[in-house]
């Protein structure tokens, strides 16, 4: 199982930074997330600096873009990388991509999948100097001059995984991607009863299984052993659990666990503009049911426990101090 490098840093500076302490501390990748940067960018500047760790965009906001800008962002960042890139796309909900992109918002899990087809066609006409010609419900590319095409990429076109949380997204990544980024708001037990099935299901379209095919598992990880950073980093994940519980997209994880009613008191309370008090509202068992929490041996154990053979990689928050970052991944490869 690959270890990974996440985390939510608030510029390309931070990111680019960590993507350095992670390849130095031996991590395998480095996730940039789409928050208070673009992690293209994000990727663009790790890739100057540094010569081995994976990097991807973790996610990239699919609909707040076009097929087009991603394939020229995730080619021109696979050849600053030297081949070391994947793009990792997800869809948001409905109210970021209209009020926040303003951009247009239909059936996500088709239009997603017609989103990533059809970035491989503009790779696959700048590989082959075919005509691009692809013509779908949501999107079209018939338009592809010389003076635009940057030819096929040395290093090959880059891998392209997925987030998913509902079994139409996740069916989705199994069908057209190389790799599903579970959601971190996901359980075991949602991974193992809804998520892999609906993969299956995806892969069986085209006439694959799940061998080759990447699952990054959920996040929420805090494995901390300074007791002050444990429990900051325990009031963070509470407040990440509770805004994406808050939304309605998601309910059916806890649904799935008979929690459903939670969704609609923290709905209410973000539409109240009371984000303040959000992390109040999830109690240790909800808690401890979406999160991994301790020790990093105390981590690595429920780790190995919850996911173990069933993911391929796995991403933490390695600590700034670089001793106790090299000795938590070589805790998490004992996995």
């Amino acid at each position: 199982m690959k270890v990974d490098a996440g985390g939510y840093p608030a510029s390309v500076e931070e990111a680019a930074s960590a993507a350095v302490r992670a390849e130095s501390a031996g991590y395998d990748g480095f996730w940039a997330p789409e928050t208070q940067l673009d992690p293209f960018i994000a990727c663009a500047v790790a890739a100057d600096r540094t010569s081995r760790v994976e990097l991807s965009t973790a996610i990239a906001v699919a609909f707040g873009r076009s097929p087009m800008t991603v394939a020229l962002q995730a080619n021109d960042v696979q050849l600053l990388s030297g081949g070391r890139f994947s793009v990792g796309l997800g869809s948001q909900i409905k109210p970021h991509i209209t009020k926040r992109y303003s951009m247009p918002w239909s059936h996500p899990a088709p239009r997603m999948r017609e989103f990533v087809l059809a970035v491989r066609a503009i790779w696959k006409a700048w590989e082959t100097g075919e005509k691009l010609d692809f013509s779908g419900d949501f999107y079209t590319h018939t338009l592809m001059t010389p003076f635009f095409n940057p030819g096929p990429n040395e290093f090959g076109n880059p891998d392209v995984l997925l987030a998913g949380v509902g079994p139409l997204m996740t069916e989705v990544a199994g069908e057209v991607a190389d790799g599903l980024l579970c959601h971190a708001f996901s359980t075991e037990r949602y991974v193992r009863e809804v998520t892999v099935p609906a993969l299956e299901r995806g892969r069986a379209k085209v006439g694959l299984g799940l061998d080759g095919f990447e699952i990054s598992g959920p996040s929420f990880i805090v494995a901390r052993s300074d007791p002050d950073e444990l429990a900051a980093g325990v009031q963070f994940v509470r407040g990440q659990i509770a805004f994406y519980g808050s939304t309605p997209a998601y309910r059916p994880v806890l649904d799935l666990h008979g929690w459903g009613e939670l969704q609609e008191e923290l709905n209410g309370m973000t539409k109240r503009g009371e984000w303040d008090r959000l992390a109040d509202a999830i109690d240790d068992e909800v808690l401890h049911t979406f999160a991994v929490i301790g020790s990093p041996g105390e981590v690595v154990a429920e780790l190995r426990k919850r996911y173990g053979g069933l993911v391929t990689r796995i991403t933490v928050v390695p600590p700034d101090d670089p001793a106790a970052a090299a000795s938590m991944l070589e805790a998490l490869r004992a996995i």
